[in-house]
């Protein structure tokens, strides 16, 4: 007894399975979270060291080596990238994707440890922390503004009453102040006074090391009583500090009054944070690496919610940026293009049908099928995301078509004129075997994914894994619900519905133009096949000729901006010229608002669009219109880049690496031919490289014999020159329970040209002061800004924004072929950023479409017991299938991307279906004594209904992911073009290519014996 017979026979059973299926998936699927990705930890280590006023090349030697090499050494590296910059040391170690980032901070720590003897004892101790390697800013910006409160004391109110409230939201990892500037005892040394009174910048700093000490005494103990100590030897107040003594001089005081003037003040100013043009403080909100941003960003706004009663009347809080407010657009929107697949695959399913209850049975296993897939997501830990959603609106075509094939069986054995429930136990046990063999074939096309490695392996490994579950459910639905519900619900013989004649004569006129057409492809094989031989040859050179990318760019209503100031620029001149970037972009109808983190250096930030709804145009419609406003700005060069649709390290389109042991100067030649071999390819919007040797410097050329005729030693000419001019701390004071830094430093009247520098004063051992022009002279020149190294070798780094309707793999290797043309042997070329994903993991998706097709090959010749047949339905139908799909990406409809090749994926599962069905059934006609040519023929026509039908769903449920518009669309367009393209053009060619194969190479039954087909 088939297994089908039995759940025909216990009706009750049959829906007791499929309610516990239905049951346990809607449990399940309630308890999903929601992401927009798949987790994928994808982090960084970030170390940086200050060494306040030391060189790049200072920094570099003594600071940025050594820590190199001891974190290259950890496990789970991807590789390590450095900047050295004068006075900070930036050392980025990329982790593998997945590889946890607390196991690698802990080793990273470790190995620090390591080396700290070795790194200058003036230097600060290095600062670590893990970052989103895709991300190199904060997921959320909160923008706090005051029309009555300085910088400063907005600072401290924020960092007081504030952060502590954002910084224990569940989920985040630290809320830093950007933009803000700290409270600090500002001590602005006089040099002439201090030279009138004979002093060294030294004593001042000695001084405030003496006098302002944090002691910590401990306590009396006795038998009934213990009191503590305190010992006030620090200091609080401005007051304070002023009556410090310095020295004593002919019998007077030196107070730091007498050679400083004391304020309470703040911190050198590094960043101008701006939400358009107002100035104000940014709250940065990192979030854990790995967690649910939506959901942290939903805390954060019901804490500024819970927040802006308490906030003072001069206060204003803006949300500045808030980078998942694309993800949660594009989740409702694929929700509603999964709502909109029911709807369209319902109805056509009923119009096929032509009865809403035999339309009913495959209706049915829709949402058995796909509310059963939540089991397997959760118990594999998945969640509802893009990709598993997307899987979900593909299976809504799939699930039904095992069910279709079902219910189809089962009216033809009943027009046959067989009773209901002997048509159901005939027809559900004849369909058994093709519905394992279709079930299979189509999760086993999902299986080489599940195998992948990087990141498309990470993001579609959750997407394969839910869609193959789902297929699977429609096979077990199919095999138990379906028959049960066909021998009900299916018209007994003569009581068809006045719809389902008009269904059944359409496809009678159908079925009598397919059998001339059939017969006309059989009597005509050679040319058939040559046919089928050049579409098949064609797939290669459309796939060749076709653009490709990684993945297509999405609108996400907003266009991050990088920008890079003159060397010799000030804050205050930077900050100058990005007014004129809000004001040009500002201008643009899209425009909503500009957020903005100016430095000296340039800065960075975003253009926030208007609603994508509210306006006509794209982001990459606009990103051109972006770079013309911001060109034009002469003080600040700007570098506009789309968002990324995947998660991607870097920070533009294209990032080029190139190594060398040779110095910058040597690089600089090579690398601007570069640029200019890419400027003139047209193909970008703009090029430029991080290799500029235009950094204005001045070097302390110190006479080694003077200094020695003087008595004094560099280690103490350093230090007080260091001590004038550095800005680093001495220590801390306390004021209002919080500590800040104490600050020493000659006033900026001192330091704006070079000329006062000479004239600063030193004491020798002997008591005379000296004048720095005795000993040394300043000699002018230029440096480069930053010297970078890649993987612990001197680098350069060419970077570039692509043009409109190039691809950034295009970019990629104009600037590859323009490098390796250009350069020597001794230079190596390496990828960054997003283009090291590309060169990774654009073509990883061809080897596993081989391997699918190895896959599904191998299960139809154990399906079959045949290794002949099984190439009758794969030469058949999937080369022509793939050749169809590729057309239209090669007339530019699409692209060829990791989307996409999924869809191809795919196709292969789908279009083999078709020759399943009609290769299953011609051996079965065989075995019962038809020939092989009649045999195929009543195959052919037999299964021409259900192929029609299952791929017409198939193709109209597959529509709204070709013509849906907003965020996330384009991904869904490039997979909806390559299903409905590639199940048309299959579709059609399989219904004549698959018997032409079948007649020439499949095994020939005759002469079994058996009982005679039914017509």
């Amino acid at each position: 007894m088939s297994i089908t017979d039995r759940f025909i026979k216990h009706p009750v059973l049959a829906i007791v399975v499929n309610l516990v299926i239905v049951l346990v998936g809607w449990r399940a699927l309630a308890s999903l979270s929601v992401q927009q990705y798949p987790q994928i930890e994808s982090s960084s280590v970030v170390i940086s060291t200050v060494y306040y006023g030391a060189s790049a090349e200072t920094v570099r030697g003594f600071l940025t080596t050594p820590i190199e090499r001891a974190v290259s050494q950890i496990s789970g590296i991807d590789y390590v990238e450095s900047t050295s910059r004068a006075g900070v040391s930036t050392v980025t170690v990329h982790l593998e994707l997945d590889h946890s980032s607390t196991a690698a901070l802990a080793e990273v720590n470790a190995r620090l440890q390591q080396v700290r003897s070795e790194l200058p004892v003036q230097a600060q101790a290095p600062s670590v922390e893990v970052v989103r390697a895709d991300r190199p800013y904060a997921t959320l910006y909160l923008s706090f503004s005051s029309s009555e409160r300085g910088v400063p004391a907005l600072s401290d109110w924020l960092l007081r009453t504030v952060q502590p409230g954002f910084a224990t939201l569940e989920g985040v990892q630290r809320v830093t102040i950007d933009g803000g500037r700290q409270l600090a005892m500002r001590v602005w040394i006089d040099p002439d006074r201090l030279a009138a009174l004979g002093l060294a910048p030294r004593d001042v700093h000695a001084a405030l090391q003496r006098n302002n000490y944090l002691a910590a005494v401990g306590r009396t103990k006795g038998n009934l009583v213990q009191i503590e100590l305190l010992a006030d030897t620090d200091l609080r107040s401005v007051a304070e500090f002023e009556m410090l003594i310095v020295a004593e001089r002919d019998g007077a005081v030196v107070r730091l009054r007498d050679v400083a003037e004391v304020e309470l003040g703040a911190e050198e100013a590094e960043l101008v944070a701006k939400h358009h043009e107002v100035e104000g403080v940014y709250l940065a909100v990192w979030p854990l690496v790995g967690v649910n941003e939506i959901e942290v960003s939903e805390r954060v706004r019901e804490q500024m919610e819970l927040l802006r009663p308490t906030l003072p009347d001069d206060v204003e809080m803006q949300l500045a940026f808030d980078g998942t407010t694309f993800m949660d657009d594009a989740l409702q929107e694929i929700v509603k293009t999964l709502a909109e697949t029911v709807l369209i695959v319902g109805v056509v399913v009923f119009l096929f049908m032509g009865s809403i209850r035999t339309a009913l049975v495959p209706l049915v296993a829709m949402p058995v099928s796909l509310v059963g897939a939540a089991i397997v997501m959760m118990a594999f830990g998945f969640s509802l995301n893009l990709l598993t959603i997307l899987a979900i609106v593909l299976a809504v075509g799939l699930v039904v078509d095992d069910a279709i094939v079902v219910v189809e069986n089962v009216e033809r054995h009943v027009r046959e004129g067989k009773s209901r429930v002997d048509a159901a136990l005939v027809g559900a046990r004849e369909l058994v075997g093709p519905i394992v063999a279709m079930t299979i074939t189509l999760a086993a096309v999902y299986t080489p994914i599940g195998f992948q490695g990087g990141l498309t392996g990470a993001l579609f490994r959750e997407f394969a894994i839910t869609l193959a579950a789902a297929v699977v459910l429609s096979g077990v639905v199919a095999i138990t619900l379906s028959p049960v519900m066909s021998s009900r619900f299916v018209h007994a013989h003569g009581e068809p519905g006045r719809l389902t004649r008009v269904v059944d004569r359409a496809f009678a006129r159908v079925r009598r133009a397919y059998a001339w057409a059939l017969d006309g492809a059989l009597e005509i094989r050679g040319t058939t096949l040559v046919a089928s031989l050049l579409a098949t040859v064609a797939a290669w050179p459309l796939y060749v000729w076709s653009r490709h990318e990684l993945a297509p760019v999405e609108d996400q209503s907003h266009i991050t901006l990088f920008a890079e100031a003159a060397p010799d620029s000030s804050l205050s001149a930077s900050n100058r010229e990005q007014l004129a970037v809000v004001e040009a972009i500002g201008a643009l109808p899209e425009t909503s608002y500009v957020w903005s983190m100016t430095a000296a250096w340039g800065g960075f930030g975003g253009m926030v669009t208007r609603d994508w709804r509210e306006r006509t145009r794209t982001t990459a419609e606009v990103f051109a219109d972006v770079y013309a406003a911001v060109a034009q700005i002469e003080g600040l060069r700007v570098f506009p880049r789309l968002d990324p649709p995947l998660p991607s390290p870097g920070q533009y389109d294209v990032e080029l690496v190139l190594q060398s042991e040779a110095p910058p100067e040597q690089m600089f030649e090579t690398v601007h031919r570069v640029l200019e071999a890419a400027t003139a390819s047209g193909k970008f919007l703009y090029v430029d490289t991080d290799l500029k040797i235009d950094l204005p410097e001045a070097r302390v050329a110190i006479d080694r014999e003077k200094i020695a005729d003087l008595g004094l030693d560099l280690t103490a000419v350093g230090q007080e020159l260091a001590i004038l001019l550095g800005g680093d701390y001495v220590n801390r004071f306390n004021f209002f329970d919080r500590s800040y830094r104490v600050i020493p430093q000659i006033g900026d009247e001192n330091r704006t040209t070079l000329g006062p520098l000479l004239d600063l004063e030193i004491t020798t051992p002997d008591g005379r002061m000296v004048p720095v022009s005795a000993f040394a002279r300043i000699e002018g020149g230029v440096a480069p800004r930053t010297l970078n190294r890649f993987g612990q070798r001197n680098s350069v780094r060419i970077f570039g924004g692509v043009a409109a309707g190039v691809t950034k793999e295009q970019g990629l290797r104009v600037l590859e072929d323009a490098a390796a043309a250009i350069g020597d042997n001794s230079v190596q070329l390496d990828q960054a950023g997003e283009s090291r994903q590309i060169r990774r993991e654009s073509s990883a998706l061809v080897v596993s479409l081989g391997f699918a097709l190895v896959l599904v090959y191998l299960v139809l010749a154990a399906q079959f017991r045949s290794f002949r047949d099984p190439l009758v339905v794969l030469l058949g139908s999937v080369p022509l299938a793939i050749s169809g799909a590729l057309v239209f990406s090669f007339l530019d409809l699409t692209t060829i991307n990791i989307y996409s090749q999924v869809g191809l994926i795919t196709l292969v599962g789908l279009i083999a279906k078709n020759g399943i069905l009609i290769v299953e059934f011609a051996n079965t006609l065989q075995e019962r004594g038809l020939s092989k040519g009649a045999a195929l023929r009543e195959a052919s026509l037999t299964r021409l209904r259900p192929v029609l039908m299952t791929s017409a769903a198939t193709v109209f449920g597959h529509l709204p992911l070709v013509f849906v518009v907003g965020p996330g669309a384009e991904a869904r367009n490039s997979i909806g073009i390559v299903l409905v393209a590639g199940m048309v053009v299959g579709t059609v060619f399989t219904l004549f290519v698959v018997p032409v194969f079948y007649s020439l190479i499949a095994v020939d039954h005759g002469g079994r014996a058996g009982p005679e087909p039914a017509v």
